[in-house]
């Protein structure tokens, strides 16, 4: 569900304003689950960059 058709409880505004501090923090975390790397450390994120790398260096290397 996107936030920006929701409304605040709290201050019967739209969440995608952010007037209140319900709001804003409804607003923050829905943007976090909306991304699928949010919940992955920046070490994590260089492993599997680093792999998909080593990948595509193995693969061009296999097929020249």
């Amino acid at each position: 569900m996107t936030y920006d058709r929701l409304v605040c409880a709290n201050c019967a505004a739209p969440v995608s304003e952010g007037r209140c501090p319900v709001c804003r923090a409804n607003r923050e975390r829905l943007q976090q689950e909306n991304n699928p790397f949010a919940g992955l450390n920046p070490m994590t994120l260089i492993v599997l960059l680093a792999m998909l790398i080593a990948a595509v260096a193995l693969l061009a290397h296999q097929t020249a």
